[in-house]
């Protein structure tokens, strides 16, 4: 079964889907491990790799580590090219659909597209549309994006939509790392109208209670990360909160 398809499933079985963010930078080669074990006892259904910026030179490395240990599909969430090895089970193959810079609307994916072949790397095409969550983001600083804001819904929605139009698999509606506000239930609610594919919700979901209220709104994976770093053992609960048709 292709990861897409687990995840769908997942998705029609559970109501939404859990996916922790690791991010494998040298801060967090700690952590990892501790992270990889909760994810795999706590109803994770899926980690995302990635991160704005790797460090050193240690990232193949602790990709490997997180494949050995993972008991549950491990993809790609890439920051860059640089980013790619052998060792995902898939990856999002993004566009960063809510800017004007070309070489994240097509140009990085041009550089990928050969070595994502040569490794035969399952792509998920995805809409990647950065919403203003009060704060900047790394996403922000290194792709010069300008987030869109929270109040001009109508442009959220013709974003996704063109993602949708232009064959993206799912789209990710995501505040940043760290964000003062996640993004909010009524633009949850009205893109989710629209769409006929999965929705993607990330960036600033610091509780059980505002997943579940991101759930309800119409999120079809969520996704955690920053709150994992420093609080792992939260994870039944989000999962709990996420996987509503389960209770």
């Amino acid at each position: 079964m292709s990861i897409l398809n687990y995840l769908k499933k997942t998705i029609d079985k559970k109501g939404a889907a859990y996916i922790v963010l690791i991010d494998p930078d040298k801060k967090n080669n700690q952590a990892i491990e501790k992270i990889v074990n909760s994810g795999n006892n706590s109803g994770v259904d899926a980690f995302f790799i990635g991160g704005s910026l790797i460090m050193d030179s240690e990232y193949n490395r602790r990709v490997r580590d997180i494949k050995n240990k993972s008991k549950i599909p491990i993809i790609l969430f890439p920051g860059g090219v640089n980013q790619i090895n052998p060792y995902f089970d898939a990856m999002l193959f993004t566009s960063i659909i809510s800017g004007r810079n070309p070489h994240y609307l097509i140009g990085e994916q041009v550089i990928a597209a050969p070595i994502v072949k040569d490794l035969e790397i399952e792509t998920i095409p995805t809409g990647y549309i950065l919403i203003d969550g009060g704060s900047v983001s790394m996403v922000q600083v290194m792709s010069g994006t300008i987030p869109l804001p929270m109040q001009k819904i109508d442009a959220i929605i013709a974003h996704a939509l063109a993602g949708q139009y232009l064959g993206k698999k799912m789209i990710y509606l995501e505040a940043g790392s760290g964000a003062k506000y996640p993004v909010g239930n009524n633009i949850i609610e009205a893109v989710r109208d629209v769409l006929n594919i999965p929705l993607i919700i990330g960036g600033g979901l610091s509780s059980p209670e505002i997943v579940n209220e991101k759930v309800i709104a119409g999120a079809s994976v969520i996704v955690t990360g920053t709150i994992i770093e420093t609080e792992s053992t939260i994870m039944n609960e989000i999962a709990d909160a996420v996987h509503w048709k389960m209770k």
